[in-house]
């Protein structure tokens, strides 16, 4: 890759970064599906390990191009002079893995329909004959601290005669799961998927409690692997202090069962409650998946801690490794529950975290649990020890909060947030958005924010919360489905896509299941908010619930960021399908390109939602 093409730029350096496109109208919009590697295509990488950095930018003088990178994800945005837009027909892409020495043009499933007016389901298409008509893209199949190439070809002509502008090429690497304070795992979370389809038919692991099987490790995508080697880590004379809700994952239970057996200290506080039904005390669902799995694992009494004097759920899923040296003391914490759902299938983190003062409020914490600390003590002494902040955390910290909260005024809190940012906000929510936050959000800003649900909105949010053109929402969803079964009547997209399942129909969450809530994650100064508690009243004053505040942290932010973005394009892309179809629409545009350059004239409309996209990588851009 010529020197003179590429301008590295400081890591963190770009004020103007933002999201990726969250256009529905293209398919490799869909997580997985939108890139394919064609040996014939395959050659030798031109690039050298060492020149990129994780953010890179380039310019031809026709076009300027941008690269973010996270952990499993990079993002590329494109601007373009008003002449080099006449005749544009879109972007092929060119991809270098620099590790494997690989360079190959992508493909997608989009394409003219003047060339291929009956796609079969599934098909892929070299970008050089069918290319990108986004001025933003991200590449999903990247991995973690590797440097990649990419370079972009603008394509002019028509489809059938096509020709090709001037290439432009940044390398950049991208960030390590593991960063040193900071460990932060994504599991896949996209079952319904074209890429779940065609690799795995919509089957599920055929033991989903062996961490070797192929489709196990694609679901989960290193987040069961650092969970166990987190245990496994653990040394003889150290200790292992978990507090779990959902604890029923045999290869969690028998990690924490050999660690046992070397002879580490570990101490579990586990839900074993009850709650009412029809007048009657029953265990609860998870107290008896808990009882059977503990008993199958062999977890001996000794170590064992069950948690029943809570109002309602102990919803924490942490463990918390202690030590005599302090650089091996560290946390385990995220949106994970210890069973096989939490880490095959919904969207879920880990998030690993070292820091002895941390710690030490995690420890306190946890001997109340174990202690099995009634509601109404735990909460005051949450209140007194877990004090909510006041205005801004400090830049730079990491701050935890803990529940059950003596009151729910850590949601204005939260709300506040929401209104002092002024690049973006995105909020992931399992199940709604609350009234507090959601008049927050109800609030006209000029700039783009982003709710990621597991279901649509209630009638009363959706008339809050959907006026705003700013406000973009998506929820989970598989391709032509209205429910985990039910078709979407009249879909006849299955004309060129593959049927979307999921493997489990047991549960209440099956899509989105992380708690996360990003301020300015595209700033330099971004606060990350994320754990097990789901942004409600309930998981304030009621539930066992943990969540960490984390300021200032820039790689930490990308590595969120980019996974919030590729999982709401997955499943935006998803929403807005079957919307067409629900309308009668034969949603054409899902799958076939502009044959013209009018396509991008969206881009550039300073009212419309692309081109303020596109500003905020590209804010001095006079186009």
């Amino acid at each position: 890759m010529p020197a003179s093409s590429i301008r590295v730029v400081e890591c963190r350096a770009w004020p103007s970064r933002t999201i990726a496109d969250l256009s529905p109208s293209f398919c490799h919009a869909m997580v997985e599906c939108l890139c394919s590697i064609s040996p014939a295509k395959v050659r030798r990488s031109t690039c050298k390990a060492g020149e990129a950095g994780m953010r890179a930018e380039a310019t031809n003088g026709d076009f300027a191009l941008r690269a973010i990178a996270g952990s499993h994800v990079v993002l590329l945005a494109i601007d373009a002079a008003v002449e080099a837009r006449r005749g544009l027909l879109g972007f092929a892409i060119k991809r270098t893995d620099v590790t494997e020495d690989q360079s190959y043009w992508l493909s997608g499933t989009k394409l003219f329909r003047e060339v291929v007016p009956e796609p079969r389901p599934g098909q892929k298409y070299s970008t050089l004959e069918h290319p990108v008509q986004s001025f933003l893209w991200s590449d999903y199949t990247a991995k973690p601290g590797r440097p990649y190439g990419f370079l972009i070809r603008p394509v002019y002509g028509t489809p059938k005669n096509l020709r090709y502008g001037k290439d432009i090429e940044v390398e950049v690497t991208t960030e390590s799961e593991d960063g040193g304070k900071h460990a932060v795992y994504f599991n896949r979370g996209a079952i319904a998927s074209q890429a779940f389809a065609e690799k795995f038919g919509n089957r599920g692991p055929a033991d989903p409690d062996d961490s070797h099987d192929r489709t196990t490790q694609w679901l989960s995508r290193g987040l069961l692997e650092a969970a166990l080697d987190f245990i496994a880590d653990t040394r003889p004379g150290e200790s292992l202090r978990v507090a779990a809700y959902e604890f029923s994952y045999a290869p969690i239970l028998n990690a924490l069962a050999a660690a046992h057996e070397r002879k580490v200290d570990v101490a579990i506080v586990y839900e074993a409650g009850q709650e009412t039904v029809k007048g009657e005390r029953k265990d609860t669902e998870a107290t008896r998946a808990n009882a059977a799995a503990i008993k199958a694992a062999g977890l001996p009494k000794a170590i064992l801690l069950p948690r029943t004097h809570r109002n309602d759920i102990p919803h924490n899923k942490f463990i918390l490794r202690l030590s005599d040296d302090p650089a091996r003391v560290a946390l385990w914490t995220g949106s994970t529950n210890f069973t096989a759902s939490g880490f095959l299938g919904q969207s879920n983190v880990g998030h690993l975290v070292r820091d002895t003062v941390l710690a030490a409020h995690y420890l306190a914490y946890w001997e109340k649990l174990a202690a099995d600390t009634e509601w109404k003590p735990l909460r005051q002494w949450v209140g007194a020890e877990n004090a909510a902040p006041r205005g801004e955390v400090p830049p730079g910290t990491v701050t935890p909060l803990f529940s059950p909260r003596p009151d729910d005024s850590l949601l204005a809190w939260y709300a506040d947030r929401i209104r002092t940012a002024r690049q973006t906000v995105m909020l992931t929510a399992a199940f709604g958005v609350n009234a507090t936050l959601a008049k927050a959000f109800a609030e006209d800003v000029d700039f783009l924010r982003y709710i990621l649900l597991e279901k649509p909105l209630d009638t009363k949010a959706e008339k809050l919360l959907g006026r705003d053109t700013d406000l973009q929402i998506a929820n989970g969803a598989a391709l032509g489905k209205t429910t985990l079964r039910a078709k979407v009547p009249g879909w006849k997209l299955d004309r060129w896509f593959l049927e979307e399942g999921h493997y489990r129909y047991e549960g209440n969450v099956f899509y989105i299941h992380t708690k996360i809530l990003l301020i300015d994650p595209l700033s330099n100064d971004p606060l990350v908010i994320s754990g097990s508690a789901n942004f409600s009243k309930n998981s304030l004053v009621n539930n066992d619930e943990n969540m960490l505040l984390i300021r200032g942290d820039t790689r930490v932010a990308d590595i969120y960021m980019t996974e919030f973005d590729r999982i709401f394009r997955h499943f935006y892309f998803r929403n807005v399908a079957n919307q067409l179809a629900l309308k009668g629409s034969e949603g054409t545009q899902a799958i076939f390109l502009d044959p013209t350059d009018a396509w991008a004239a969206e881009n550039f409309d300073p009212d419309r939602m692309k081109s303020k996209r596109r500003k905020l990588f590209f804010p001095q851009s006079p186009n």
